[in-house]
């Protein structure tokens, strides 16, 4: 377990309403340090290591640090400057991953870990064209032999998966339009979930609107919608089982089955902007806003849903200074090391810092 006892790297902090009490890791490596997009998971299965964003502002490059929890340290690994929000961490080993540019690369926790190149994606595919990103958010087959990306170049987007043995990349399907935040099924290695984004021309200028937002797609397959009835929802995920996604729409989040697009609506009593559900959906964490821009006015939240019970986590001030105008803030919360704590992005100090908290306790006060 953590030591957050430890006021080394945390100083506690308790929401002055609910009663909640979270940890600040306050051992500083750089300016603004934040959690990973609520997508992927950030510290490693055995608890020990917790990876994080880091940022010098004015620079809108970001990297990474990780705490070690069993020495007390905090590393910062300049190395890793990192494309889109693509991290993810390989639990049972705290391998971090990330992609720039055309490469995926990834190294170990350790002061003296060395940086890997896994693969990338091969130059005849891109051609003279600039890359925009190769992945949205990396993640790993269920097999454990790829990562899937979706490539943006220019005016196309190609989707494919990369083996992490360094073999060839293999193409699935090819857009002329964008869509993103592609992420493997956590049951089935030959299936994507993925969004229909906003789009804007790049010789035009102009921008179309999302008509119908969850997408799969199989290997060897062509792409389908997943909902009954095109809908703008937001902010998807996979569910545990493989036979569920869940996405955010108003004051509900959804789970939804991808076999037949039926819905279950779970209502919160605010907006909706991110979710983030535990291995059986019985809790959800969340955060809302009243009005969205970067930087915007946030509360973080935590549903249980055995007790339709919620209680408040945080509560941030709008931030409309540079950090809060360039570094996406949001507070993106998650469950991570097998359920046991949820991670956010807090600003409650004035500073852009990550914060821990135990699911046991927030279960406790929600009986």
């Amino acid at each position: 377990m953590i030591d957050f006892n430890n006021r080394h790297l945390f100083t506690p902090y308790t929401h002055p309403e609910s009663g909640v009490t979270f940890h600040i890791l306050t051992r500083k490596v750089a300016p603004v340090q934040q959690g990973f997009y609520f997508v992927n998971d950030s510290m490693s299965a055995d608890g020990r290591y917790l990876w994080f964003y880091c940022a010098f502002p004015p620079s809108l490059v970001k990297t990474l640090g990780v705490v070690d929890f069993e020495t007390g340290e905090v590393r910062h690994f300049p190395e890793t400057q990192f494309g889109e929000a693509s991290p993810f961490v390989d639990a049972p080993t705290g391998t971090i991953y990330w992609q720039y540019d055309r490469t995926v690369w990834k190294r170990g926790p350790e002061a003296k870990a060395p940086v890997e190149r896994v693969n990338a994606v091969p130059d005849d595919l891109i051609g003279g064209r600039r890359v925009l990103r190769a992945a949205t958010h990396l993640t790993l087959s269920a097999d454990g032999k790829e990562l899937f990306i979706d490539l943006g170049l220019e005016m196309q987007w190609l989707f494919g998966s990369l083996p992490l043995d360094g073999g060839d990349f293999q193409l699935w399907h090819r857009f002329d339009r964008l869509y993103d935040h592609a992420q493997f099924s956590p049951t089935d290695p030959d299936e994507v979930l993925f969004a229909e984004e906003m789009h804007a021309d790049p010789i035009t200028g102009l921008t179309f609107g999302i008509a119908n937002r969850l997408w799969l797609i199989r290997r060897g397959g062509k792409p389908r919608p997943i909902l009954r009835e095109p809908k703008w929802v937001s902010h998807e995920w996979w569910d545990a089982d493989g036979k569920h996604v869940w996405c955010v729409w108003g004051n509900d989040t959804w789970r939804v089955r991808v076999a037949d697009g039926e819905v279950e609506k779970i209502a919160f009593p605010r907006h909706c902007w991110h979710s983030h559900s535990n291995r059986d959906g019985r809790l959800i964490v969340g955060d809302s806003n009243n009005g969205f821009f970067r930087g915007c006015a946030s509360t973080v939240h935590f549903m249980n849903r055995d007790t339709d019970k919620v209680i408040v986590l945080a509560e941030h001030a709008e931030c409309t200074d540079y950090a809060g105008r360039h570094y996406h803030i949001d507070p993106h919360p998650r469950f991570v090391c097998t359920d046991r704590y949820v991670v956010f992005t807090t600003r409650v100090r004035g500073e852009v810092d990550v914060a821990l908290v135990p699911t046991e306790e927030l279960v406790g006060m929600t009986v």
